[in-house]
């Protein structure tokens, strides 16, 4: 049988320039955290490179992980180092450079020309979205968290009949220079949801027993309904984590097609709802998007992880949905290789994936680049409302 994926042998029969131009393309990365800004030991650097939470067995190591091989290939090189060094080489010439040298060089070489952050994880640990476009002299823009708000809102102290109002207060208070809203419905609870809006004495009733409780992490499902519906009023794209995740999150209840009614109650208003990651629903997530115009999806961390094998989920990702529904996202959070490995590994999958198409004759060379750009920028800022890349650096 033969393969369906381009190989560097191919490519070499792809029109001159077309691969280097993928490579260059300035991409927006409409789904991302900040950077660590500390030196990391071994351990810890171990366990930020994967979506366990629990301690590096001793008998193993991480690098031993499509991410890990990926690191040493990818980003090795950008730190002076030969590809394929050893882990014991790759973290000693980290150590060597310090936290600030291998942000700055990693970051630098993704060719980002935008990034919409994500703060509402861990933020105090990161460098946010000005520290971001300080590191990368990119613009970099705000998402803001809706659980994170709310939560908020409960530690700063109300009752439950005045809740909705607090909350709403807060959230066009903190949105108004963000660029997008997020749902982690799928770890509080899971994607399953009542699609309709709860009634008034509801979320009264609901906030109710969340404060009684102490408040703390928003798991109450009514409560995450009302909050998803606040957002779709505020008019923001809102963006849902679908898919992969750390074990906090159960899998079967994170597919995309959960989603489903919500995305028909939504449709009306025309707010876009964005679904991230996605893995190994990418296929579930082009099916939305192709049947609903409300409905965007990236690949986003499911591209780091799944390392060398990610030109096959780009390829998946193509299938089925139109073109202008499909974005870039890296979802780096914490060390820079995971922005940087977001960026390699997309450019690398599309120049293999629409090279093949061209070498074949599917597709022009100028329909593949047209593609290529749509997915890496242009669909982010038509969605987003970024403009062009001109008008955003001035």
């Amino acid at each position: 049988m033969t393969d369906v994926y381009a190989t560097a042998a191919d490519l070499d029969l792809a029109p001159a320039g077309f691969v280097r131009a993928i490579e260059e393309l300035p991409l927006v990365d409409h789904h991302v955290h900040g950077v660590v800004p500390r030196d990391l030991s071994r351990t810890a650097f171990e366990e930020l490179i994967t979506e366990s939470d629990r301690p590096v067995p001793e008998w193993m190591t991480q690098f031993d992980s499509q991410t890990g091989y990926a690191i040493l290939r990818h980003c090795a090189p950008v730190l002076g180092l030969e590809p394929h060094c050893t882990p014991e080489e790759y973290l000693a010439r980290r150590a060597r450079l310090g936290a600030g040298e291998v942000n700055r060089l990693l970051l630098g070489a993704t060719n980002v020309a935008h990034y919409l952050v994500e703060t509402g994880y861990r933020g105090d640990e990161l460098v946010g979205p000005s520290g971001m476009a300080e590191l990368t002299g990119a613009p970099a823009d705000e998402v803001v968290r809706l659980e994170t708000v709310a939560e908020q809102v409960a530690a700063g102290g109300c009752d439950a009949s005045s809740f909705a109002d607090a909350f709403a207060r807060e959230l066009w208070e903190r949105t108004g220079g963000a660029r997008g809203l997020k749902s982690v419905a799928a770890y509080r609870h899971g994607l399953d949801l009542d699609p309709e809006p709860p009634s008034r004495a509801e979320v009264a009733e609901a906030a109710g027993r969340w404060l009684r409780s102490g408040g703390g992490k928003l798991t109450e499902p009514v409560l995450l309904r009302h909050v998803i519906w606040a957002g779709i009023e505020r008019g923001l794209p809102i963006q849902f984590h679908t898919g992969l995740g750390d074990p906090d999150l159960d899998l079967r209840r994170a597919d995309p097609l959960l989603l489903r009614g919500l995305v028909e109650r939504a449709e009306p208003t025309g707010v876009p709802l964005v679904l991230l990651h996605c893995y190994p629903f990418q296929r579930h997530a082009g099916f939305l998007a192709q049947a609903y115009p409300n409905v965007y999806f990236d690949v986003g961390l499911g591209v780091t992880y799944t390392g060398a094998r990610s030109v096959a989920l780009v390829a998946e990702s193509l299938e089925l949905a139109p073109f202008a529904k499909i974005m870039f996202s890296s979802d780096g959070w914490g060390p820079a290789e995971l922005h940087h490995l977001g960026a390699v590994l997309w450019r690398r999958a599309m120049a293999r994936v629409l090279g093949r198409l061209v070498v074949d004759g599917e597709w022009s060379a100028g329909q593949a680049m047209r593609v290529a750009a749509m997915v890496g920028a242009d669909n982010a800022r038509r969605v987003y409302g970024l403009g062009t890349r001109e008008e955003s650096t001035g």
